[in-house]
């Protein structure tokens, strides 16, 4: 227990390292989350959560250490929590609000079809963002933080929580399932995926 409760902080302490070490990557943090949740709310919501338990479990941050890799793990966790606890409820429909919505003097039938069209056009030219999207979460995962975070190896295994072989062949075969998703995109760019055919 004394290996995880390093130290008490005081108030000061405490105020001191969520200030100067945890916010200056609440930017990485919401990126992180938006890309497993695609919910800007959800993603506000988790990083809130992720806030409030770094806040929580203070004493258990050793002063010094990688403070966005102890975050992001903490995140990550929420996450998976989350999406536990929802995949288990049967999905929820408001139906006082879409018969509200339908009732109402100034509904316009056509805007339904136009909604969908509104809500996918910003998507559409974004072939790298959606090919990454579909890729299941836990390669999404990986991609985000090596590629997109920087994170090493090391710093992956212990966020994710698995041995660093594990990190390496998902991370592998997530870039290449990336690559295979990218490839015709990659084409209609002009550029040339057949190196496998040259050698």
């Amino acid at each position: 227990m004394s290996e995880v409760q390093r130290r008490k902080y005081s108030q000061e302490e405490k105020s001191a390292v969520f200030d100067g070490e945890f916010m200056p990557h609440i930017d990485s943090m919401y990126n992180f989350a938006f890309r497993l949740t695609f919910d800007e709310d959800d993603a506000k919501d988790l990083v809130q959560d992720t806030y409030m338990k770094a806040f929580r479990f203070i004493n258990s941050f050793e002063q010094g250490t990688n403070a966005k890799a102890w975050l992001f793990r903490i995140l990550k966790n929420s996450f998976i929590n989350e999406y536990r606890r929802k995949s288990k409820q049967p999905a929820k429909v408001d139906y006082q609000e879409v018969e509200t919505f339908y009732n109402s003097d100034d509904v316009d039938y056509q805007s339904t079809t136009d909604l969908r069209a509104e809500s996918v056009k910003d998507m559409l030219g974004d072939e790298i963002s959606n090919a990454l999207n579909s890729l299941a979460v836990d390669f999404r995962t990986v991609i985000i933080l090596a590629d997109l975070e920087g994170f090493t190896y090391e710093e992956m295994a212990k966020i994710l929580d698995i041995p660093i072989g594990t990190v390496r062949s998902r991370l592998h075969r997530a870039r290449n399932l990336l690559k295979d998703k990218l490839k015709g995109y990659a084409q209609s760019m002009g550029y040339n995926t057949d190196e496998e055919e040259e050698e």
